[in-house]
């Protein structure tokens, strides 16, 4: 506890001084910037003791040099400021697993960048990619009365989007009989960092159902598909996208030609499916 000129209260009663630092004795002692302590300031994540109301000057209480090395800590990290925000927010007993889910999700988005780098780097070279771990089937798909919701929507967003809309359609479905077969999602445009799709979610309903107000609806023309399937593990980007060359490639060497938006069709349980279980199809309508 402190009294009023910056005391803490140690312990056995022993008074242990907390002065005040000028913003710069802070910054050099706390191993960050004047302009970083500006910028945390600005947004919350560590207030100065006290702001001179006439010159703006900020001071700082010695014991919140610890907060700012830690900040300055995660920093080099490279976590963004929300994520720095979460974890000095923890209870301490709880700081060491934010940081280490944090930590986890690095490294599975870096081991996600090195595939795609060697996809890359393979694709550059102009080599011919060997796709026979992928068996290549075709099939035909009745006409089906979908729900449908379509979203223009980034990568960061996509997999959260899907499985929201998922979810309300699962929702929505029972006033229409029920989903008759697997759901959809249609990618009518690229998404990556720079493009958004647009990405197409559908569910199959019965098709003698009336159409319902507010409840977008629309007829999957029949057609013939090429596609193969997937184990979850495989659904991860980078390296679904070898799923989808893999059926580009044998419709091009077959004489065969696409004829409507690529598709995945999830026909199995996907959220409940453990990494080696087949859960989606990669299909490519053809004529």
């Amino acid at each position: 506890m402190r009294d009023g000129n910056g005391r803490v209260a140690g312990e056995a009663g022993v008074q242990v001084k907390d002065p005040h630092l000028s913003i710069g004795q802070f910054a050099r002692r706390s191993l960050l910037s004047p302009k970083a302590l500006r910028l945390y300031d600005h947004q919350g994540l560590l207030t100065p003791a006290e702001v001179d109301p006439v010159n703006g000057y900020r001071r700082y209480r010695e014991s919140q040099l610890a907060a700012a090395r830690l900040i300055a800590r995660l920093r080099k990290l490279d976590m963004p400021l929300a994520e720095v925000a979460t974890v000095v927010a923890a209870p301490r007993d709880r700081r060491s697993d934010v940081l280490v889910a944090y930590w986890e999700a690095v490294e599975r988005r870096v081991a996600a960048q090195r595939d795609l780098l060697m996809y890359l780097l393979i694709q550059l070279a102009g080599k011919e990619r060997n796709f026979d771990m992928f068996e290549i089937k075709e099939r035909d798909v009745p006409e089906q009365l979908m729900l449908t919701e379509q979203r223009h929507i980034t990568v960061a967003d996509l997999t959260a989007w899907m499985g929201a809309t998922f979810g309300r359609m699962w929702e929505i479905a029972p006033q229409f009989g029920g989903i008759t077969g697997p759901l959809l999602a249609i990618y009518h445009g690229e998404v990556n960092e720079d493009s958004d799709g647009p990405v197409e979610v559908c569910a199959p309903i019965r098709p003698d159902q009336e159409p319902a107000p507010n409840v977008p609806t629309r007829i999957e023309p029949a057609h013939r598909e090429a596609y193969t399937r997937i184990r979850k593990s495989q659904v991860e980007f980078p390296e679904i996208l070898t799923a989808y060359d893999a059926v580009e490639q044998w419709i091009a060497k077959n004489g065969k030609h696409v004829t409507g938006s690529p598709r995945e069709v999830y026909f199995a349980d996907f959220m409940n499916a453990e990494p080696d279980d087949e859960v989606v199809d990669i299909a490519f309508p053809i004529g």
